[in-house]
């Protein structure tokens, strides 16, 4: 049973024990909007301890697990290593899909999103994932043990992805990222470039690529993960791809060359507003479940359509 099914039971059921008149039906939808909240945290802190295969159980799954060996290791930030993996000939992914990671030794499994596009794995036959740290087993694992030629598994999962046919109409896509939610979406943006410079002038017979925009949200500039190589496809691009970042906590002054792309402060709406088309936009957005659940609410009273805003919560 889906969490909002359980969610709406549990409001209904108290609003029938009020009764009838225009102040008790004013103070049930207010408890209705309490109960919905105190339900929601209490799921977040449940799933939050769930097993990543746990939490994951409903999505797809690929059937094959393949072994993939570590080739390069990169400090990605202060909290995040870059791992770059060789992995089989058969390994196929969709941009914005995760991998079940299997480490030998480690009885829990991780989930990563991988942050690379599916044009690296076919030029070069790897994938890339960038992993913060915690004490996750996994996680702790990357940070503490693993080295160059470690080997691993894994299994390629996840229902939230970008993969457009050369036959499909264009749309605008509106990527919206919070910390390390970057990453799948990072995929997603990549993916796009690598499309279009395959046609860059969207002839007949190619992908038709429209317009992407990215709001990427973390805590200061030095974690805004890939921000090089975001500006570096924006510059490329410049009708095609655009960018925002925000950074909640930061005091002291931005580097000159991000100065252009930096905002103070969280996403806004106004800022999500302004880059919805109900007609043509098609929105991406991983992060923390608070501002996932946020920001579609944001989208919806934007008249951004249900089935055009895809997400992925991190935990």
């Amino acid at each position: 049973m889906s969490v909002p099914c359980v969610l709406f039971r549990v409001a209904r059921s108290f609003t029938l024990l009020g009764a009838s008149g225009g102040l008790l039906r004013r103070s049930s939808v207010l408890c209705r909007t309490a109960i919905t909240r105190h339900f929601c945290c209490i799921f977040r802190k449940i799933t939050s301890k769930m097993d990543h295969l746990e939490r994951t159980a409903s999505n797809y799954r690929q059937s094959g697990v393949y072994s993939a060996r570590v080739c390069g290791i990169m400090e990605e930030s202060e909290t995040v290593k870059r791992l770059r993996l060789a992995v089989h000939a058969d390994f196929t992914f969709r941009a914005g899909q995760w991998v079940d990671f299997f480490i030998p030794g480690v009885e829990k499994a991780g989930g990563f999103s991988i942050c690379s596009s599916p044009g690296l794995l076919q030029r070069e036959g790897v994938i890339e994932l960038a992993v913060k740290y915690t004490q996750h087993p996994p996680a702790h694992w990357i940070h503490t043990r693993c080295v160059v030629d470690s080997l691993v598994e894994m299994r390629v999962g996840g229902d939230f992805f970008y993969d457009p046919l050369p036959s499909d109409p264009s749309v605008d896509l509106l990527l919206v990222a919070g910390g390390v939610g970057i990453n799948p979406l990072y995929s997603i943006l990549t993916h796009a470039a690598d499309l279009l410079r395959q046609n860059p002038h969207n002839t007949e017979g190619g992908y038709n690529i429209g317009s992407t925009h990215l709001c990427y949200s973390a805590k200061n500039t030095q974690e805004l993960l890939f921000k090089k190589n975001i500006i570096d496809i924006c510059q490329e691009f410049p009708d095609k791809f655009s960018c925002d970042f925000h950074v909640t906590a930061q005091t002291t002054e931005f580097d000159p060359q991000l100065q252009p792309y930096v905002n103070r402060g969280r996403v806004s709406k106004e800022k999500l507003r302004g880059h919805v088309d109900p007609d043509t936009t098609l929105c991406y957005l991983c992060g923390p479940p608070p501002m996932i659940e946020s920001l579609v609410q944001t989208l919806l009273d934007s008249g951004l359509s249900q089935d055009r805003i895809l997400f992925e919560k991190w935990w």
